[in-house]
């Protein structure tokens, strides 16, 4: 064996070790006699960090990443936002907000309008699907993200800003006058053989003005069947499900609410007599209040449930503002069906499945002219 090279191997080896007593770190005594993971064990690894850490890290950016952990441990509807964050959070629940009225996505490296919103001033000034946002006030959005292409296009009500498409390499601008833009949940046409048709794509604070607008005009035409169409309805709030269901439902429950400490509230139905029958589409993505109204639908007997099996969300949400500007969206309660279905991770069975999308709507036809 050559002597040389076994005393190299201890040298690097007594190197390691020396290295690894440099970087490991004394655990005091007081950490030592904690049992738990503590708010001491946490300080003290925040310490190692912040003396330690190679990278630039301020203590805003750290404490921001501890808070953001401790939603780790909860369930994915809950979750800590910040103050950039919380607002955008609070826009989209609001279904209101300041612009032109674009739905944009972002697709490889180019900002794509995928649809003016209805009556809006984009529609309005021409702007059409498949547009390429090139520029806004004659900068150059190349490179930037769809957050910061939307907040160069947000201003206040009544500002003007300078749209630059892109629409089969052909170059336009647009000065377009920003608004304050309503989003209007609810599509509504009447079928052949006298059918209501109702899309609700988002249960939002307009939602039931709307789904009550279309109803006074289902009933000048003596319309009583209405196809409910909640695919790819993601929910939203369920003071406004209960609302639009109240339109429905008989009188009776309507939805069972389980808070923490086994309180529970049941939200009924006020409706003395039930005036239309109903088929309501749904698919995986219909979630949450999506489920509150299909699982009222279901075991009220007031129609009958198409599609496929929905995604199981039978939480509910509360939004709470911080001090700061940022807020957390926290679960607070699980809901059940009037006949007491639980509905999370479980989701709503269709009376009738249909897994062609194409075919959904047909078969809600037939089903309602019978």
């Amino acid at each position: 064996m050559n002597i040389r090279k076994h005393r190299g191997r201890k040298l690097i080896s007594l190197i390691l070790v020396v290295l690894i007593l440099q970087l490991s770190f004394p655990v005091t005594a007081e950490v030592l006699n904690q049992s738990n993971l503590d708010l001491n064990y946490f300080l003290y690894i925040k310490s190692l960090i912040e003396n330690n850490y190679f990278y630039d890290l301020t203590e805003s950016e750290l404490m921001e990443g501890a808070i953001k952990g401790l939603f780790q441990a909860l369930d994915e509807n809950s979750q800590y936002y910040t103050k950039e964050e919380y607002e955008k959070l609070v826009e989209d629940l609001s279904g209101d907000f300041v612009g032109i009225g674009v739905y944009i996505k972002e697709d490889k490296g180019s900002i794509i309008i995928t649809e003016p919103i209805k009556g809006s001033p984009a529609e309005k000034a021409g702007l059409k699907p498949q547009d390429e946002i090139i520029s806004v006030d004659g900068k150059s959005v190349k490179g930037k993200s769809l957050e910061e292409v939307t907040r160069l296009i947000k201003g206040a009500p009544g500002t003007t800003v300078k749209i630059g498409i892109n629409r089969n390499n052909r170059k336009i601008y647009k000065n377009i006058k920003r608004a304050e833009i309503t989003i209007n949940p609810v599509e509504y046409q009447i079928l052949k053989d006298n059918i209501g048709y109702l899309k609700i794509s988002q249960f939002n604070p307009h939602t039931y003005e709307s789904v009550l607008s279309a109803l006074k005009e289902f009933d000048k035409k003596k319309i009583s069947n209405i196809i409910i169409d909640l695919r790819n309805n993601p929910g939203g709030m369920l003071g406004e499900v209960v609302n639009v269901l109240n339109l429905f439902i008989p009188e009776g429950p309507i939805v069972h609410v389980k808070y923490k400490n086994n309180v529970e509230q049941t939200y009924y139905s006020k409706l003395k007599k039930a005036k239309y029958k109903l088929a309501v589409l749904v698919n995986e993505n219909s979630a949450s209040a999506s489920e509150i109204f299909a699982g009222a639908v279901k075991d009220r007997e007031v129609g009958k449930i198409i599609g496929t099996k929905t995604y199981g969300k039978g939480t509910v949400q509360q939004i709470i503002t911080l001090p700061y500007g940022d807020g957390i969206k926290l679960t607070i309660a699980e809901y059940q069906t009037p006949n007491r279905k639980t509905i999370n991770q479980k989701g709503i069975q269709p009376d009738i499945v249909v897994r062609n999308p194409n075919q959904q709507l047909q078969k809600a036809i037939e089903i309602l002219s019978q």
